[in-house]
């Protein structure tokens, strides 16, 4: 079986090759292709990977190619993890942004829309040609901002694509770590769209256990969203919300935060990221143990504005443990390829799962997995605080794909102006000068 990586030289398709390594069951991936425009960075991601296969017998060949077509034909899955514009698109994202007062974080608010913008069409071309090259590929989707793309590649794909995040999983996982469960055993009621959504009950054995935690001011604070958040604030919303859910209700503080830091995040591993492939053009560079330096520095940093914001100071040991994005995406293979079902929560098509949305837009909620792909289960109602938020953020990537489609201006300035953190047409308008004017890609948005 063939798997194909778009953005193969991206920094963290080690993951994805580790979790492959451990996969020894029949019908597994046999055959890796990374795909990417870089041909240096293909090059040492490739000795990354080289190094990870020493000593297994059986794993899965890899090659690495700058010709897409090549990359696709073929292909089981298409595993999609490009950064249109790289990390200096993502830095001048976020500095645009926080020039105008708002917030720049790459998939929420201006930053995200932004992203989203320069990314869309880029999508929109994969998606095209992997229905006319690889058209009976399931495409798995990890491009940010994540629901916002998947969506676009939906209108070209149908269900065979579908979006995967690990910031749902994490929370789970951290949820019933704290309440002394088994995190396997746990099941999660999470709604929402990408980076933003709720956990609204974790069963374990059948029974509810949020409402234990909830009523436990110590319990609820021991752990990363328990002091990210505040439990009085936890308690009020009665949920635990994903951990993006802090740029909405503490906008202001995070701002000030990220205006107030030496550097972006963008900046940040940017420079990180610069100096590890840097190291890697010296052949004698040990490049597994240089890679996971650096994967270790990034994820202790991880969102580190908005603790310093909460006061919280460093990530706990336990807090660095993600949802596992690469054992999201082995698990989904498994079961389309296998037949093998499962439950995950995923960005899939919406059909009738919230009433407030139509058909067609991507959410972020549990699905069933199996051999035709995943089918996402019923939800009770949104509570009308996120009714609000969930409305209103896809009405703007339903605005940015109008502009990715169209080309329009004004599409673009409504996106921003619709945001909940712009909230200004005036400042909108000056986001997409701002924005036009540092991302030669975004030219096309200039008819009226």
């Amino acid at each position: 079986m063939k798997l194909t990586i778009l953005g193969g030289g991206g920094f963290r398709v080690p993951l994805v090759y580790g979790a492959l390594l451990a996969d020894h069951a029949e019908g597994r991936v046999t055959a890796v292709t990374l795909y990417d425009t870089d041909a240096g960075r293909l090059t040492a991601v490739a000795r990354v990977l080289g190094e990870q296969a020493a000593g297994v017998p059986d794993a899965p060949t890899v090659t690495a190619t700058t010709e897409l077509d090549e990359a696709l034909r073929g292909a089981d899955f298409v595993f999609s993890a490009i950064r249109v514009g790289g990390l200096e698109g993502r830095a001048a994202d976020e500095r645009v942004a926080l020039d105008e007062g708002v917030l720049g974080q790459e998939t929420v608010g201006a930053g995200g829309i932004a992203y989203g913008l320069r990314t869309v069409p880029v999508a929109v071309d994969l998606a095209q040609r992997i229905a006319r090259l690889a058209p009976e590929a399931w495409v798995i989707n990890f491009t940010n901002p994540a629901g916002l793309v998947t969506e676009a590649m939906s209108r070209h794909l149908g269900d065979r694509v579908i979006g995967i995040c690990d910031s749902p999983v994490g929370l789970g996982r951290r949820i019933a770590r704290v309440l002394g469960a088994d995190p396997d055993r746990a099941r999660i009621d999470y709604v929402g769209l990408n980076h933003l959504g709720w956990v609204r009950r974790l069963y374990v054995d059948g029974r509810d256990e949020l409402p234990r935690l909830l009523a436990d001011p110590e319990l609820l604070g021991s752990f990363e969203e328990g002091r990210l958040f505040g439990t009085d604030w936890l308690r009020s919303l009665g949920a635990i919300p994903n951990e993006y859910l802090h740029y909405y209700y503490f906008n202001r503080e995070a701002v000030r935060a990220y205006q107030d830091a030496e550097q972006t995040r963008g900046a940040f591993l940017r420079e990180q990221q610069e100096g590890f492939y840097t190291r890697m053009k010296d052949p004698t560079t040990p490049a597994l143990s240089a890679w996971d330096r650096t994967r270790a520095e990034r994820e202790a940093t991880y969102m580190s504005e908005n603790r310093e914001v909460a006061g919280v100071g460093e990530r706990d040991e336990s807090d660095l443990e993600s949802g596992g994005y690469e054992q999201v995406a082995l698990a989904l293979m498994r079961a389309v390829a296998r037949n093998e079902r499962t439950s995950l929560i995923l960005d899939v098509r919406n059909r009738t799962t919230l009433s407030v949305l139509d058909a067609d837009a991507v959410i972020e909620v549990p699905c069933l997995v199996d051999a035709n792909g995943a089918h996402p289960v019923a939800a009770d109602p949104l509570p009308y605080h996120a009714v609000g938020l969930v409305t209103a953020v896809k009405a703007v990537e339903r605005a940015v794909l109008d502009a990715a489609e169209s080309g329009s201006r004004a599409a673009a300035v409504k996106a921003f102006a619709l945001h909940p953190l712009v909230d200004s047409v005036t400042v909108a308008d000056r986001l997409v000068d701002g924005y036009i004017k540092v991302h030669p890609s975004l030219a096309y948005l200039n008819r009226p």
